[in-house]
């Protein structure tokens, strides 16, 4: 197995502004893949709970933002089985590869009307691949840099940059040709961005990429590999046999499922951190380190609680309680989705020359993350206003909104990208690939407890709503600065 040395060295280290060439790729490709998933995004939340009549499957409001932040917690739990792969099985680089196979058929699916059956059968797909592809593509680029060097928190906000550029143009072309025309329309654009994104991929990774990604840290004998493949196939069946009896006696029903996965979104990482810390092949600095990343965990899950509100909750708010008039001009609902990463490519940049300018005397990564909080918790404390002076029948201006999605973005740059650099910094070297699957944990349980949580919203009780939640952000915010002497002590020398 190569080493990192190797591995580093194979990567071209220079040629993408500054960054090495591996960045480049990886970039094109996660702006598509992000392209074709926040298009669908976009459009998914109004094609559920939308009449029939106009094209949609005529839900309830409440059951579409749970199902809504159960598909966005699922897409992230996913992210342990992939990074298991990519750790035992396959290595980084075809690990993404087959997830960008998967998510692309999951988006044709959704292009062809077939109801409830067809939304499902994609969100599968688009699951599973999306599981595979994107806690593996991330990884892939903390093998461009050495641990010592420091463009690598610049080279995840460059990354991070990319991811939202596709965020940013998909609500404007899928969102636009889905509510105006069709939704399925919409869907098969998404397709067509995951196609491209697999293409880039692939004529662009072995001129770019070296040994990135090449290597199993943890791979199986072919004995053990047969043993657990035979397992899953054997697991699978029985899960699909047993779920289709149990939806067919009516004992699985939505709100059964949902709880469920709230459930999982608590267990999953509890159990993950008890295993990978109690492992033999966890060193007694990486058990200190593991320590050290529960409290940035438990913060980055009620950052993603608030921040993925923003394509349910927020995309509802948008559709019912915004003026969407300006002059004689109509804003689309699904163009306010297009906000969130139009401020993070404006600002991006400018937080990457910071903490290059700034060097050793940039806040800690527990700091960074206290300061996310604040803006998150502020940007729905903003939301009560509106309502306060004005009651909660009549339309507001569009700018509260625009100011949400601004102060929740400024808490993204401060918590996202330092996480995913702390993330490959803070991990056993035997879990690399899985520590970061870890990372979008803290997306998948806070969307699984949002799943419950996103019930109680309703237009006469939104200060009540915002008003709690954000509250409970700046608390924790609070709590996280105080302890950032103790979280850096058990980081035992990682910056």
């Amino acid at each position: 197995m190569a080493t990192r040395e190797e591995i580093v060295k194979s990567v071209p280290q220079k040629g993408f502004f500054g960054h090495p060439k591996g960045l480049l790729s990886l970039f094109f490709t996660e702006f598509w893949e992000r392209f074709s998933y926040y298009g669908m995004r976009a459009i998914l939340i109004y094609y559920m709970y939308y009449e029939v009549t106009q094209g949609g499957l005529g839900l309830e409001r409440s059951t579409a933002n749970s199902i809504m932040a159960v598909y966005g917690s699922l897409v992230y739990m996913s992210g342990i089985i992939g990074g298991w792969i990519a750790d035992r099985l396959f290595g980084t680089t075809k690990t993404v590869f087959y997830g960008g196979v998967l998510i692309m058929f999951g988006h044709i699916v959704l292009a062809f009307p077939g109801g409830l059956t067809t939304l499902f059968v994609s969100m599968a797909l688009i699951i599973l691949g999306t599981g595979l592809l994107k806690p593996n593509i991330s990884s892939i680029i903390g093998d461009l840099y050495s641990k010592e060097d420091t463009r690598r928190d610049s080279g995840f906000s460059i990354f991070y940059m990319g991811i939202n550029m596709g965020a940013f143009i998909a609500p404007l072309i899928v969102g636009t040709i889905g509510l105006e025309y069709n939704f399925h329309l919409g869907f098969g654009i998404a397709a067509v961005g995951m196609a491209l994104g697999l293409i880039v991929f692939l004529i662009t990774k072995k001129k770019y990429l070296g040994l990135a990604g090449t290597y199993v840290p943890n791979p199986m004998s072919k004995e053990e590999r047969k043993k657990v493949l035979t397992r899953i196939v054997i697991a699978l069946v029985i899960i699909l046999v047993v779920g289709f009896i149990l939806i067919q006696q009516g004992i699985l029903t939505i709100d059964g499922f949902i709880m469920t996965v709230s459930i999982l979104g608590i267990v999953i990482p509890t159990l993950y951190f008890i295993v990978m810390y109690r492992s033999s092949k966890t060193t007694e600095d990486e058990k200190s380190r593991l320590l050290a990343y529960i409290p940035l965990f438990v913060a980055a899950m009620m950052f993603w609680a608030i921040q993925e509100q923003g394509s349910n909750i927020l995309a509802q708010y948008a559709d019912e309680r915004v003026d969407l008039m300006m002059g004689s001009f109509e804003i689309s609902p699904a163009w306010f989705q297009s906000l969130n990463p139009l401020f993070i490519i404006a600002f991006a940049p400018v937080f990457a020359w910071m903490w290059v300018k700034l060097g050793d005397r940039q806040p800690s990564t527990p700091k960074k993350f206290a300061f996310g909080l604040f803006f998150a918790g502020m940007s729905f404390i903003v939301m009560i206003i509106p309502a306060y002076f004005n009651g909660t029948d009549s339309l507001v201006s569009p700018f509260w909104l625009v100011l949400s999605f601004f102060l929740v973005v400024l808490g993204e740059l401060l918590l996202s990208p330092v996480g995913l650099s702390a993330t490959t910094k803070l991990a056993p070297g035997a879990f690399a690939a899985q520590t970061m699957s870890l990372w979008f944990m803290t997306n998948a349980s806070a969307q699984a407890i949002n799943a419950q949580v996103v019930k109680f919203y309703t237009p006469e009780n939104e200060i009540i709503y915002f008003g709690v939640i954000g509250a409970v952000a700046l608390v924790i915010g609070l709590l996280l600065y105080f302890m950032t002497p103790l979280i850096q002590k058990y980081m035992r020398g990682v910056k």
